[in-house]
């Protein structure tokens, strides 16, 4: 818990350092290094909080201290949920920007195991074992900061071991400079013992003079008076001299020992920066120094309160140089276990597991020799698997159920710890919902609910815009909109021309097309109603044509013709029930002829010739009846 703890305070403080070699880290109240590495530029690029903090207690984020290196709170890390909360923002270590950017070039990056590297690393081991306890002789301490200048020279080191270099340089040089104060006190102190020796010979060899005796009380006062100012007199030019060589070795003394807290100070600032940095190689060669030059024995952290605080928290333990050491060979372990469980875990296929173990020891440990001589093909394996959840997590915030489907299935393929379960889930749900919406649609297209249609189809939009159904859906509805105008401008022009059986034979387009029109409906059920009421007379017709009653079929058509004298198919069957049933018809229309002129005998008689050629004629039948009214009226 604690390393995690750490890990995270490390992450999110290389954030404000942008995991370069930045100045150093400014302690509270203390003035920075003069001699520092080629410092890069800050890199300011940050995760757009996930909740922002509003700085708790009175004050909110007024009380933050200004100056801290840490920002107004000390970095927190919650391993549970891998969120990292600093300075009154969230973030997630693995998934940001920067991190991501970072790890995919290292992921990309070949391994570094050329002959520069293997001797950069070589010289770091020297470097260690020169200083290692119990082998920190002086001339092996100075071997250690010979080779501190050539580790310097090689690219991956960015001039770090020149900066120790010259951290413990400063340092001896303060200890030089304190050896100097220290002669020069003694010196002081020469002078003070010689001046208090002159003040008290000088005192003892004063002889005073025969004073007035007992009963000259005036003179003996007076006299008094005039022998010890001579003696003050005397005495001046040693106590003068003495106390300028006391304050003078006061002084010395203070600044003895403000070089020597400031050097201390100075030195702790670029082993935090150092581990801050995860140079975790470079901070045990700068505390091996450390207690080298420093042999004093005080290795406390004279560091701000939330650097204390970090420390403190991540270990367990007071902030000192040894923590840190101890801190440093611990991460070294860590990443060196998490090195080789991703070997393990990617020999096994296990991808998302040998990724993370692998994101987890590149966040702590990114300058380590473990993580830097991986082979690429082993990296290239995480790279792609980075990559393909990287885009099935875009493909399902865009929703894209199509490319996540296919995402997930790939996944599942090459690694075989994979958790399919919440993608599929996610894709499945939208899927079904999607299809549901759609169906709503389509009902509403039929029906002509204009509102629903546009609200489901919105809907169904929004769940899954990249949907194929969707297209098609869509596409469908609009081509059936178009038709639908067609058909309406059809209808308009045929009822206009009433052409009422080209209307009846397309009836189940037209009757889809002024489904959202009520006035249309009720022409367009005139018209249907119409030309059923033909259909059926014209069936009648042709079963009796089909029994030779061609009289009778052309009665059935002729009463139906006088109420739509305007269909096609009607004139043509009564044209030729006409001519099948010709002296019937021509005697029927010789009747009625001869009864419009009013020739009511000559009428009768050929309606009676009619019934004798047909004597079931409805036609002869009423003529007769009207013309025996004309003829008989009180018959009726």
């Amino acid at each position: 818990m604690k390393r995690s703890l750490l890990a995270g305070a490390l992450w999110g403080s290389a954030l404000t350092i942008s995991f370069g070699q930045g100045g150093l880290v400014q302690p509270q109240g203390q003035q920075q290094p003069a001699a520092q590495p080629a410092a890069q530029p800050a890199t300011n690029t940050q995760s757009a909080p996930a909740s922002s903090g509003g700085g708790g207690g009175e004050g909110g984020n007024s009380s933050k201290q200004q100056g801290s290196f840490l920002g107004g709170d000390a970095p927190m890390f919650d391993p549970g949920t891998e969120i990292f909360t600093w300075d009154g923002h969230n973030w997630h270590v693995s998934d940001n920007r920067l991190f991501q950017a970072r790890f995919e070039k290292y992921l990309a990056a070949p391994e570094e195991t050329t002959a520069q590297d293997l001797a950069y690393q070589q010289i770091l081991k020297q470097i260690l074992d020169d200083l290692a306890p119990g082998n920190a002789t002086p001339a092996h301490v100075n071997e250690a900061f010979r080779l501190l200048a050539q580790a310097a020279t090689y690219d991956i080191d960015a001039r770090l071991c020149e900066s120790i270099a010259d951290a413990v340089y400063s340092a001896w040089r303060t200890q030089d400079n304190q050896a100097q104060i220290t002669q020069a006190d003694a010196g002081l102190e020469a002078d003070r013992r010689k001046m208090e020796w002159n003040a008290k010979m000088a005192a003892s060899a004063l002889q005073m003079d025969q004073g007035p005796g007992a009963k000259d009380k005036a003179n003996a006062a007076q006299w008094q008076q005039d022998e010890n100012q001579k003696r003050d007199m005397e005495m001046q030019q040693y106590t003068v001299r003495l106390t300028e060589i006391m304050a003078t070795i006061k002084t010395n003394q203070a600044k003895k020992e403000l070089s020597e807290l400031q050097s201390k100070i100075e030195f702790q600032a670029l082993l935090v920066q150092l581990f801050l940095q995860r140079r975790f190689q470079h901070v045990l060669i700068g505390t091996r120094f450390y207690r080298a030059v420093f042999t004093d024995g005080d290795t406390g952290l004279k560091l701000g309160k939330e650097a204390q605080d970090m420390f403190s928290s991540s270990t367990g333990m007071p902030p000192t140089v040894g923590t840190m050491d101890s801190m440093a060979d611990e991460v070294i372990r860590d990443v060196r276990e998490g090195v080789q469980a991703f070997q393990y875990l990617l020999s096994q296929n296990e991808l998302e597991s040998a990724s993370k173990r692998l994101a987890e020891s590149f966040t702590t440990g990114e300058y380590l020799p473990e993580i830097r001589t991986l082979p690429r093909e082993q990296k290239r394996k995480a790279l792609q698997f980075e990559k393909q959840s990287d885009q099935l997590l875009s493909a399902l915030e865009v929703k894209d159920y199509t490319l996540a489907e296919k995402l997930v299935t790939l996944l599942a393929t090459t690694a075989t710890d994979f958790d399919t379960s919440k993608a599929t889930a996610a894709i499945e749900t939208a899927k079904q919902i999607s299809a549901f919406h759609l169906a709503k649609a389509r009902n509403a297209a039929v029906s002509g609910d204009k509102a629903t249609l546009e609200s489901e189809l919105t809907a169904a939009t929004e769940i899954w815009p990249r949907n194929p159904a969707l297209t098609k859906a869509a596409d469908l509805i609009f081509n059936q909109g178009d038709a639908q105008e067609k058909a309406l401008v059809d209808l308009d022009q045929l009822l206009s021309q009433k052409n009422y059986r080209a209307i009846y034979d397309d009836k189940m387009r037209y009757i889809a097309a002024v489904a959202m029109y009520p006035d249309r409906q009720e022409q367009l059920k005139k018209v249907i109603d119409q030309m059923a009421e033909i259909d059926t007379v014209m069936i009648q017709a042709d079963e009796m044509t089909k029994q030779s009653d061609y009289a009778g079929a052309w009665e059935v058509v002729e009463k139906t013709f006088n109420k739509y004298p305007d269909d096609s198919k009607l004139n043509e069957m009564r044209a030729n029930l006409t001519t099948q049933a010709a002296e019937f018809v021509l005697t029927i229309r010789k009747a009625q002829e001869l009864e419009q002129k009013d020739e009511v005998g000559s009428s009768l008689a050929w309606f009676l010739k009619a019934q004798k050629i047909y004597p079931n004629s409805n036609y002869a039948q009423d003529g007769i009846q009207r013309l025996a009214k004309k003829v008989l009226p009180e018959s009726s």
